[in-house]
């Protein structure tokens, strides 16, 4: 059957290269918006940290709608890849729009910030969330969606990479000393950059798979299926604490290399080590998949990533070489991480379909995504809450206890929510061969109620 077959390396690749697009994005977000907003557009630390948080909670709306839409969406082109030309422009324009820098008091920019912010994230949850669903209706066959969600993450990290490394850079050429500017003309230079890599993408990939002949369902029975969907239920807890591991460490690299270290040009270095070593962790995810289990193989990726985040705490500031070493390793370890939770999560999509007879594949990765943008909204709010707490204070010489803060955020706080990912992973139960007998099951049904039956 087509929805059986091998994918073209050509389709396998223009896939991978959006989310490569998307992360000019999401890198800036996770890397550098706290940062923005604090040390360059103006507010506090816990103002910006509450109104990320709140903006997330949002999301919890936005993100099942958005999916919902596209899977009732139809036309000559598919379901979800329309979304990759119609969300582009909106999307770009929001992005800038949040890192501009009104000339206005404080009430005004919280305000701009706020409204801006909710813009950006829901015109990026309009165009992300059909283009992860897609993964999920281009193959049937688990190993090839290991493969493609293998070289879509060694595109994102390339993209996360080559954002964290020219942003520094970018700002201060393009805004000519002036940082406000700076970081504006640098977004847009990102924004379309990633609509043409978005248009390439939708040229070059194609939609196999559909839902059940005659199905009916709305979105409440959509919803009600997700959380009856063990598995489903797993992968969303744990994509939460995976993504607050990340993030905690992300966010925080900014400070500890300005304020600890007294190096924040090693930044420029310190995060694209990570992503070209993320990159390699993913480029072998569909060779371990052959041979490991996808669950226990995420188990054991954790695992050494609470290990790798907590030698951290005992690294000097003057030892930047082992910041790179250890920095590298947990690159290694959590790159393939992404495409086995994005591959898993197709495969419960299957699990939905062989359970209750529907489909819903959009909505399967709506609500994932959702739960990766409140780990990153638990991330950041941990991170204002305990440096308003030790007393952080922007472009001043920290106290011991703010210093001491930063530390922790980059090493043992982290570890402590990769051993509880580790836990949230033994509960998983959709191991190899109940998938491989359940696509077995599936693809006798459509035999069945085929024309040519």
């Amino acid at each position: 059957m087509a929805e059986q077959q091998a994918l073209s390396w050509r389709e396998r690749i223009s896939y991978g290269v959006a989310d490569m697009g998307f992360n000019f994005y999401w890198a800036n977000i996770a890397t550098f918006l706290l940062f923005f907003y604090t040390d360059v557009f103006g507010i506090s630390a816990a103002a910006a940290a509450s109104m990320m948080f709140a903006i997330k909670l949002v999301n919890a709306f936005t993100d099942p709608m958005i999916g919902a839409l596209a899977d009732r969406t139809s036309t000559r082109y598919g379901k979800f890849r329309p979304y990759l030309v119609w969300g582009a422009l909106p999307l770009g324009a929001a992005a800038v729009l949040t890192y501009t820098t009104p000339d206005l008091g404080q009430d005004g920019k919280l305000a701009w910030a706020y409204g801006s912010y909710l813009l950006m994230m829901v015109c990026y949850t309009a165009i992300n969330i059909p283009y992860n669903a897609l993964s999920g209706v281009m193959s049937a066959d688990p190993q090839e969606r290991s493969t493609i969600n293998g070289l879509r993450f060694i595109c994102a990290f390339g993209g996360s990479t080559l954002v964290t490394a020219a942003t520094p850079a970018l700002v201060q050429w393009l805004g000519g000393g002036n940082d406000k500017l700076g970081w504006q003309l640098t977004m847009a230079a990102w924004a379309v950059a990633a609509s043409l890599l978005f248009l390439l993408s939708f040229a070059n990939t194609r939609e196999r798979i559909a839902p059940p002949p005659g199905q009916r369902s709305n979105v409440l029975q959509d919803v009600r299926d997700l959380t009856r969907n063990g598995p489903w239920l797993v992968l969303f807890f744990l994509a939460l604490i995976i993504m607050v591991t990340i993030t905690l460490r992300t966010t925080t690299a900014a400070y500890y290399f300005k304020y600890y270290v007294g190096r924040p040009d090693l930044m420029a270095s310190f995060v694209p080590t990570y992503m070209m070593a993320a990159a390699a962790g993913a480029a072998a995810t569909p060779l371990m998949t052959r041979f490991v289990d996808k669950k226990t193989l995420m188990i054991v990726l954790m695992s050494l990533t609470a290990l790798l985040s907590a030698a951290f705490f005992a690294v000097p500031p003057d030892q930047v070489w082992l910041m790179f070493v250890l920095q590298a390793a947990l690159g290694l370890v959590l790159g393939p991480k992404s495409p086995l939770a994005f591959s898993m999560y197709a495969d419960t999509a299957d699990y939905t379909e062989w359970r209750t007879g529907r489909r819903a594949t959009a909505m399967t990765f709506a609500a994932a995504t959702f739960s990766q943008k409140l780990g990153t909204a638990l991330a950041v709010a941990v991170i204002g809450a305990l440096f308003t707490a030790l007393g952080y204070v922007p472009n001043a010489a920290q106290s011991t206890g703010s210093q001491a803060g930063i530390v922790w955020l980059m090493s043992l706080i982290p570890a402590a929510f990769a051993l509880l990912a580790v836990a949230v992973m033994c509960c998983y139960r959709l191991d190899g061969k109940r998938l491989q007998a359940i696509q077995a099951d599936l693809l006798a049904r459509k035999h069945s109620l085929s024309p040519q039956a």
